[in-house]
């Protein structure tokens, strides 16, 4: 196998990580409610978001242990920290206990949404890189239909404490993970940053792309850090960049889409699904984010990542204005899993597929991990305030759970008017090319 292909497969598992994590915990939800009895702001606050405060430390942070130690080893302590979270949340005896666990998962989630993007984009060919570190997202939405699965059928199989054997359950990929990152290489690129090191990293580049001419791919590489160095990240030379990253993330949290994947058990029950129903309609969405992410990632060095947008942002608002509806109408709960569904099917081929290849394209190699982690910071605090607030606003607008809906399709309006005016095509542009244009 291409080694290329290969290095980045195994990176881009980090992504089946993050996705099993994240959904595990909407079949666990309920359960764990109900056994330690808490309410509806401290569920909120200490089980179902604690992960993602985690995340967003972990964002936040994640460029540094790139920059110090490499994207490399980075990927490594990701490994761990998700086997840590996966035994210790499954074994947890009381909600404080749970809580620690789930952040510890939670700094894994966020430094793995900054490393392995990172990662691909660097070893990858101009022409490949948005279908290779679209496979981070792959993983990440695989990761997502196991964990429904896992829990659909745990949940039929293991009684009243089948919420430990859920989250438990995602040490041995964990386990795997880890051991495997141990054969990739380090980054040519941050071989070059960091250490100096011109004659290992030829020798990756060579490996990574035989017929280039390393010569001026490395002049380049060069010549991207001579232009940037000792420029601090909010200097004002990358403010093009910093915004694009801010914008994208944020609409990509205020489409709904992690209120949606947490909380669909409990929306499809107030759809009027019965409640031994709600995991197993569940398991659609995770069907349709697979099929429509693997379109995105044919599409998306081919049609281009603003293309996908444009697609993804009308899908999104025809989608949630439609289960809008259904809700106001008090449609079949079918109705409303349909266009859930459509839904997901929107995200996977817009922003899904486009959010971690633009993220880690657009900032200069010397500030790229602080880029990383500015994007995907954003990212993680907007999920975890929606996440936070999800369980309370969900009992507010009981009987008026339309008007939720309604707000995430007028969000996607902006989204839209994002992309048209705001947003560049980064398809078939080099990483150094890109620095030059959008920080001149």
């Amino acid at each position: 196998m291409n080694k290329t292909l290969s290095w980045s497969i195994t990176v881009a598992l980090a992504g089946f990580l993050f996705g099993f994590d994240t959904i595990v915990i909407s079949g666990a939800d309920q359960p764990i409610q109900k056994l330690w009895d808490t309410s509806g702001w401290f569920h909120g606050t200490f089980i179902m978001s604690m992960a993602l405060w985690g995340t967003v430390l972990g964002a936040l942070g994640g460029g540094i242990p790139c920059d110090l130690i490499g994207r490399k080893r980075t990927l490594f302590w990701i490994g761990v920290l998700f086997a840590v979270s996966a035994i210790g949340s499954g074994l947890a005896t009381d909600p404080y206990m749970f809580s620690f666990f789930r952040f510890i998962g939670g700094v894994g989630v966020g430094a793995s949404s900054v490393a392995a993007p990172i990662y691909i984009s660097e070893i990858a060919p101009t022409e490949k890189r948005g279908s290779l570190v679209a496979l981070y997202q792959f993983n990440l939405v695989f990761g997502i239909l196991i964990a429904f699965f896992s829990n659909y059928w745990i949940g039929a199989n293991f009684g009243e404490d089948a919420w430990r054997w859920m989250l438990g359950i995602e040490a041995l990929p964990a386990v795997i993970y880890t051991f495997m990152v141990l054969s990739i290489p380090n980054s040519p690129r941050w071989l070059v940053l960091q250490k100096g090191d011109v004659e290992q990293a030829s020798t990756l580049l060579k490996q990574l792309n035989p017929n280039a001419n390393i010569e001026e791919e490395l002049a380049a590489i060069n010549s991207s850090i001579k232009d940037t160095k000792g420029e601090s990240f909010f200097s004002g030379k990358y403010n093009v960049p910093i915004l694009l990253a801010f914008l994208l993330a944020f609409f990509n949290q205020v489409s709904g889409i992690n209120f949606v994947l947490y909380y669909a058990p409990r929306i499809f029950e107030t759809a009027g699904i019965a409640a031994d129903s709600t995991l197993g309609a569940s398991v659609p969405i995770g069907v349709v984010n697979l099929i429509f992410t693997l379109l995105g990632m044919y599409l998306i060095d081919k049609a281009g990542r603003k293309q996908l947008m444009y697609i993804g942002s009308i899908g999104y608002i025809l989608s949630l204005l439609a289960v809008g509806w259904a809700f106001a109408t008090n449609a079949e709960g079918t109705m409303v899993v349909i266009f859930v569904c459509a839904f997901i099917a929107s995200h996977a081929i817009g922003q899904g597929a486009v959010i971690w290849v633009f993220i880690s394209e657009i900032f200069p190699n010397t500030v790229r991990n602080s880029g990383m982690a500015w994007g995907s910071g954003t990212h993680w605090v907007f999920a975890a305030i929606i996440t936070l607030v999800a369980t309370p606003i969900l009992a507010y607008f009981e009987g008026r759970e339309h008007l939720i809906f309604y707000f995430f399709a007028g969000m996607m309006f902006l989204q839209l008017l994002f992309v048209w005016r705001m947003m560049p095509e980064t398809k078939g542009v080099s990483l150094e090319e890109l620095q030059e244009k959008l920080t001149r």
